[in-house]
């Protein structure tokens, strides 16, 4: 089995008739999708390395200005 994942914009009523109409066909189901809470070491590790992106930046960043300074 097979995942597709659709986007629509729910206030249109044309999205909304040919997604019903490809759930009466039988063939595909609805499955509500819960995402999952990050575990204490995913949002460690991802504050890590944002923290790690922005000090890059900054230093990036400031060399590029004083080149352009001088």
């Amino acid at each position: 089995m097979c995942t597709v994942t659709l986007e629509y914009d729910q206030s249109n009523a044309l999205a909304r008739r040919k997604l019903a109409v490809l759930l009466a066909t039988g063939l595909f189901v609805k499955k509500d999708f819960q995402p999952e809470e990050p575990t204490p070491e995913e949002v460690e590790a991802h504050r890590k390395l944002r923290d790690e992106f922005l000090y890059a930046s900054k230093i990036m960043s400031a060399k590029a200005f004083a080149r352009h300074l001088k």
